[in-house]
This record gives C-alpha cells, sequence and structure tokens, in this order.
C-alpha cells in the first residue's frame, strides 16, 4: 500500500464543520451497533432467525439474460425508495434534489428514511425475498458487509442497467468504482462512504499522530481506545502486520489476533468500545482511539475542537452506503432514472453540502466552493479526499459465506470478550 508525503496530516479544524447545527446520529453508529449484535450471537443463529438458508444463485438465475430483461421494461414515473434517516437534504420539509428530479424526469419518488441499520432491515426484507415477492421499494441502501453479499448471492438483487448509468462512469471518483465486494459495480453504486481511522487529543499529546502504531505505543498505556466491533479491530490488527484486509487469509487473521491479544495483555487498551468510544476521548478517558470520520465532525461541532481525526499511513478503512435494486421491484427503470441523475456534479453538491459525508462525485467540489460558497465544506479532506489521501484507502474483507464469518468471529471475539 502506498504512503502518503511525511508532512501529510489529515486533521479535520472545527471550522470544516459548516452546518452541522441539527444533531445527527452517525451513520456509522447505527452500522456498528448492528455489528456488535452479530459477531455475539454468531452468524449461523442470525440467518436462522432471518429464514435465510445461505444458499447461492441457482444456475438458471446464473444464466438469465439481464440485457434482454431490461430492454422491456419502461419507465413507470415511480420510485419507491428507503434510504437511511437524516441521509438526504431535507429542510423545513423539503428535499431539493428529490424536486428536481420529479421535475425534471417526471418521476414521483416515495422517499421513505426507514433504514435503521442493516441487520434488521435486511430480517425485514429477506423472508418476502427468499418467497419470490416483492418488498415495496425499487431503490434500497446498504453498506457493504454481510447483508449486502446475501442480497447479491441469494439473487435478491437485480443487476444494474450499466447502459442507463453513464453519470457514474463519466463523474464517479476512483474509490467509488469497481470495489471489491461488487467487481464492476454490477449490483450497486455508492451513496455515501466514510473512513475508519485514529482519532487523538491534541491537548493531551504534543506529538505528530500518523501511524496505527500510535495506537500500540505503551507511552499511551491505558489510554487507548479500541473498537468492539470485530471487524474494525480485525482489519486494524491486519494493517499493523502489513496485510490488506481485502485480500486477507485465516492464518493471516490469526497472526493480526496475536498483535491485537499482546495489545491487550500489555495494558495498552483501556476498553474496546462500541459508539461510547466518542465519549471517553471527550472525556478524557482516553486520548487516542480509533475513530470514524462522521463522529469526529460532530465531536468537533458540538464543542470538541481538540480532538483531530488522522488518516494513518499504513492505511484508513473505507466503508461504503451503496444504492441497489431489490429483486421483484416495480419500477426499475426508475431506480435507475435516480442513479443516473444523481451522479451528476450539480446534483450531487446539493445532497453533499448537507449531508458533509465522503463525496462520491468530485467535481462536485467546485459547485460547492464557488456557486454555494461553502469553502469549509469543499476544502474538508474528509468529503473530497485528497490524492494521497485516497492511495491509503482500504477495503474490508468479503465474506463469502457463514463459515468464513464464524471463522473471523472465533479469531478475534476473544480479544474483546477477555
Amino acid at each position: 500500500m502506498s504512503k502518503p508525503d511525511a508532512d501529510d496530516a489529515y486533521g479535520v479544524p472545527p471550522s470544516l464543520l459548516r452546518g452541522l447545527t441539527e444533531e445527527r446520529i452517525s451513520r456509522r453508529q447505527l452500522v456498528h451497533r448492528a455489528g456488535a449484535g452479530l459477531a455475539v450471537v454468531g452468524m449461523g443463529s442470525v440467518l436462522a432467525a432471518c429464514g435465510v438458508s445461505g444458499t447461492k444463485k441457482s444456475s438458471t438465475e446464473e444464466s438469465f439474460d439481464w440485457t434482454a430483461w431490461w430492454g422491456e421494461q419502461k419507465k413507470q414515473g415511480v420510485l419507491d425508495w428507503a434510504n437511511w434517516p437524516l441521509y438526504i437534504d431535507t429542510e423545513n420539509g423539503k428535499t431539493e434534489s428529490l424536486e428536481l428530479f420529479e421535475e425534471q424526469k417526471g418521476i414521483k419518488v416515495n422517499y421513505k428514511p426507514v433504514i435503521q441499520n442493516n441487520a434488521p432491515f435486511f430480517a425485514q426484507i429477506s423472508p418476502s425475498l427468499q418467497n419470490g415477492q416483492g418488498i415495496g421499494y425499487d431503490l434500497i441502501v446498504f453498506t457493504n458487509g454481510w447483508q449486502l453479499t446475501q442480497m447479491i448471492e441469494n439473487g435478491w438483487a437485480i443487476p444494474l442497467d450499466q447502459a442507463r448509468m453513464p453519470n457514474f462512469y463519466k463523474y464517479a471518483s476512483p474509490d467509488a468504482k469497481d470495489p471489491s465486494y461488487d467487481p464492476g459495480n454490477k449490483y450497486t453504486v455508492p451513496w455515501q462512504s466514510g473512513l475508519t481511522g485514529i482519532a487523538y487529543n491534541k491537548n493531551k499529546i504534543d506529538r505528530k499522530i500518523d501511524s496505527l502504531q500510535d495506537l500500540f505505543d505503551p507511552e499511551f498505556k491505558g489510554k487507548v481506545g479500541m473498537m468492539s466491533d470485530n471487524t474494525e479491530l480485525g482489519s486494524v490488527g491486519l494493517l499493523m502486520g502489513e496485510v490488506d484486509p481485502a485480500t486477507s487469509t485465516p492464518e493471516q487473521w490469526k497472526e493480526a489476533a496475536e498483535l491485537l491479544t499482546q495489545q491487550r495483555e500489555e495494558g495498552i487498551v483501556r476498553q474496546y468500545y462500541d459508539q461510547s468510544y466518542i465519549k471517553a476521548l471527550e472525556d478524557g478517558d482516553t486520548i487516542i482511539s480509533q475513530a470514524w470520520s462522521g463522529d469526529i465532525f460532530q465531536a468537533n461541532a458540538s464543542g470538541h475542537p481538540e480532538l483531530e481525526f488522522v488518516v494513518p499511513k499504513e492505511g484508513v478503512m473505507i466503508w461504503h452506503d451503496n444504492c441497489m435494486i431489490p429483486a421483484h421491484a416495480k419500477h426499475p427503470v426508475d431506480a435507475m432514472e435516480w442513479i443516473n441523475f444523481y451522479y451528476q456534479p450539480e446534483i450531487e453538491a446539493i445532497i453533499e453540502d448537507w449531508v458533509n459525508y465522503l463525496c462520491p462525485v468530485p467535481e462536485a467540489q467546485a459547485i460547492i466552493r464557488d456557486e454555494f460558497e461553502e469553502p469549509e465544506v469543499a476544502d474538508s479532506p474528509l468529503i473530497f479526499p485528497t490524492p494521497a489521501m485516497r492511495k491509503q484507502f482500504v477495503e474490508y474483507y468479503t465474506f463469502q459465506d457463514v463459515s468464513e464469518y464464524e471463522e473471523w468471529n472465533s479469531i478475534f471475539n476473544p480479544i474483546i470478550q477477555s
């Protein structure tokens, strides 16, 4: 993995937090609350609870002619869309991006912010999909992870009509294209993204923080926060061993676990935190911690400018919330119309100026800076990453089946639970 220049540090000053006047629950907070529960109960029991056997697509499904199918589909003038709360440009009951879409495309959008986290929503829709029934939505948003993979592997997602998404191929950022969990963007395109790196208290640490090694430094013994989410924890252990998590092996998982176990046994780790890690940082219980970029945005905005987010030189994990079309969608062409519409820089700029996550359309930056006159947003490296930063982006491992996921759990859960 490439490393940035030695002088590069990607801290987030509080001046970049324009617009965060309404308290918003972190997207990654919701994702990882679910993930922590899955790690404890085991994936097999979750599958059983959802009524999902984990079977792959049939040979008939694999050979289905989707090009011909798309050629038969027509625009219906309706789009039923399920997304997460507070995840689009809505102010005073109005959403400019959706209003422009309805006006320009003649498609009425029934937008429902009903996804609280991945696991419960997957549990809600999977019985219908397994029974060959629609779920009432033409577009849904899933974070890359087990649920998204299962949607694809079980044949519950419709392959996107690549011919209907020219704006994606023209304007999408490099990290939005061809992800490891969906090669060629066959089924998904990113809605928004975020980073998992390091945060530290500048008032308590007077040296430059730029490496994962800092999380293992005895100088900070008892003041280091690590995440209780085993995907995040295991990924850091792999990066410490100079292993790319996306292509890692079970043997490398065990080696990463040894590094993390040593860190714990030396008393360096104060605690393995869920979302409460941010309070520990704010209160001074920890002075350096694994952290999610969006949380540090919110902490700075709520009166903690001393906390700084850092992209470590070994790499930073990037996660994506993805638009996908579920099987049996009634209005798939209308869903494709939105995907193509969204990837226009002028539309993405409207949404990004409100949402403030990692932007999938780099050309929106100039619009936000020059037309909207919002340089604080446009110049934020956690919204529009620098080229050096992009070189540090690392994808998570994609679990292919239940047994793989449970093997990962068996290796990393004992560290957290000891």
